[in-house]
């Protein structure tokens, strides 16, 4: 499936606006560093809105939260080393950020330089004097859109990445990263190698939290979606229905697609630990075309999910706080209803919860009706 040939849905309808979705934050509580342990992290529980009210908890209660016979989807995918410092050959710093790897030691990335470099010329990264370096040579332009850069690596992308790249931490950390950040920016059961941003809803679960939702009775699944660093892409249009989403490669599994019928034929709930889960269930229904169900296997999806759109899978979100007026802002408020995220985001604000991909957690319940 090529990028044109990725799922997605209808242009919004124009009831919202970007303005709806912003919200002014204090920079402090912008999360610099994760907690102590990932399950020690806050827990905000918006399941009761909007006719309750919201609950401050610890994530680490979660399991209470959940009844037997639930499922819970998590993302597998890995985080890749994802960024590299180097020169070109004029001499020039260029700083190399692989969105995708491909075929063939290839892969699509962004690149930032001082001035582009031209088809055919070759990149260094590495240590030469320690006999470590090595050149990338530059393709031109390619992948969705072509707005991003072909390169060739002289071998396995992932193993050189992996051993000269660094943690891809998003733009708003503002430290290098560390060995702890390459420990703590994965999730505890990452398996499959691809993400150049962390499922960062997954980042609270360890090995404890897993076996006791296990022991409550509450079963689990697996997708895959490589997030790539369009996740950060901000919303440049005040007109939703000018904005076109990132693509990015996501797979369901046949077994995750018989969980989900599973559970909903024994009256279970399906709640996905993520907004890219999210992404993958719901591009694997719509895609499903109205037959029911879940398509399996492998495909890329831009789906854009705004206020009206109809949940088909997920009845529960784990999530953490998302930056004003982005995307994800936009798919929990289609998620809980406008008024209820609006609420939880002011109570977290109050309440000095920590924000973005280090920071704490929200629990929602789908919106009714």
């Amino acid at each position: 499936m090529t990028s044109d040939d990725a799922i997605s849905l209808p242009p919004p309808s124009g009831a919202h606006r970007l303005a709806d979705f912003d919200f002014e934050l204090p920079p402090e509580l912008i999360a610099q560093h994760p907690a102590a342990q990932r399950s020690g992290s806050r827990l905000l529980d918006g399941t009761a809105l909007p006719a309750g009210a919201a609950v401050d908890r610890l994530f680490h209660e979660l399991p209470s939260l959940l009844d037997a016979g639930d499922l819970l989807v998590f993302n597998d995918t890995r985080v890749i080393k994802a960024r590299l410092f180097g020169t070109k050959a004029t001499g020039g710093q260029v700083e190399v950020l692989v969105e995708r790897v491909l075929p063939g030691n290839e892969a699509w990335a962004h690149i930032r330089a001082s001035k582009s470099p031209r088809t055919g010329s070759l990149l260094h990264f590495g240590d030469a004097a320690a006999g470590t370096g090595f050149e990338v040579e530059m393709l031109g332009r390619g992948g969705p859109e072509d707005v991003l850069f072909h390169l060739r690596f002289p071998g396995d992308v992932f193993a050189l990445l992996e051993q000269h790249g660094h943690v891809p931490l998003p733009p708003y950390i503002e430290h290098a990263d560390s060995d702890d950040d390459a420990s703590r920016y994965q999730t505890v059961f990452a398996d499959r190698p691809g993400a150049v941003a962390a499922p960062t809803a997954a980042l609270h679960f360890d090995e404890p939290l897993l076996a006791a939702i296990a022991e409550r009775g509450v079963r689990s699944a697996r997708v895959t979606l490589h997030v790539g660093a369009g996740t950060f892409q901000p919303v440049r249009h005040e007109d939703l229905s000018q904005h076109r989403m990132h693509t990015e490669w996501f797979e369901v599994p046949q077994a995750t697609a018989d969980a989900v019928g599973r559970t909903r034929a024994a009256g279970g709930r399906v709640v996905a630990v993520g907004t890219t889960t999210v992404r993958a269930l719901e591009s694997a229904a719509v895609a499903a075309a109205g037959a029911g169900g879940l398509r399996v296997g492998p495909a890329e999806t831009r789906i854009f999910i705004t206020p009206g759109y109809q949940f088909q899978v997920v009845d529960r979100l784990i999530t953490n706080f998302h930056l004003p007026r982005s995307t994800l802002m936009m798919l929990v408020s289609a998620f809980s209803g406008m008024e209820p995220i609006r609420a939880l985001y002011a109570h977290a604000i109050a309440q000095r919860y920590r924000f973005f991909s280090y920071g704490d957690a929200m629990l929602l319940e789908r919106l009714r009706g």
